[in-house]
């Protein structure tokens, strides 16, 4: 039989206490669970951290591990960032041999692609945060009076905007070819929501989040 450790994170004291991202990671995890899976399979624990993704020392991450490890089982997450964002501590965990890494929405990837994978997701926040910067700097120059609260604002208001262009990237590859085949903003709504695809905000499409996500893109 196939055994699970499933390990969920969120960022935030709030995210953990409205239950933001927690639900979307459950959901790739069923997912997952219910069509890729080996079957029959068995769920050994449950574990999940209120910390960012930056902090190696996580609580419930190490308890998750080392049941993992000791029960020969894999440590299942939603997405490889719920582990880490950090290439250096994921590198660590692929090369433990005792160790078995399953991430959901990758689900047939073994250890050399998500390490690939990993790399290349740091260098997109490296390449953020200059980007960011670069704004903030181009704004000061043409006079926005920068300082304080009004900065970590305006970083935070191009930090939105690029998490949803990104997002929206993504879901144009299934929303393109619907479109150039002529269905409707409704029609490709209903499309993305029984394809269990879900929103930024992990609700449900509707046609007027389909146009958004086409002026985004345009």
């Amino acid at each position: 039989m196939q055994r699970y450790v499933v390990y969920t994170r969120v960022s935030t004291e709030d995210q953990g206490r409205s239950g933001l991202g927690l639900e979307a990671q459950e959901r790739d995890i069923e997912v997952f669970l219910t069509s890729f899976s080996e079957v029959p399979y068995e769920v050994l624990g449950r574990f999940q951290d209120v910390q960012s993704g930056g902090a190696d020392d996580r609580l419930e991450l190490v308890k998750a591990i080392k049941l993992a490890k000791e029960a020969q089982a894999e440590l299942l997450v939603a997405k490889l960032d719920r582990l880490s964002r950090k290439v250096s501590f994921i590198a660590t965990l692929m090369d433990d041999k005792k160790l078995k890494l399953r991430v959901a929405q990758m689900p047939f990837a073994d250890k050399f692609q998500l390490h690939i994978y990993a790399a290349l997701a740091e260098q997109e926040r490296t390449f953020i945060s200059e980007r960011t910067k670069a704004a903030l700097k181009a704004a000061k120059a043409r006079g926005v009076k920068l300082g304080g609260a009004r900065d970590k604002t305006m970083a935070r208001n191009v930090a939105v905007q690029e998490k949803a262009k990104r997002e929206a990237d993504k879901v144009m590859k299934v929303v393109a070819p619907l479109k150039e085949a002529g269905q409707s903003l409704q029609a490709i709504a209903t499309t993305l929501n029984t394809m269990d695809v879900a929103t930024s905000r992990g609700g449900k499409w509707t046609a007027k989040q389909v146009s958004r996500v086409l002026e985004r893109v345009a």
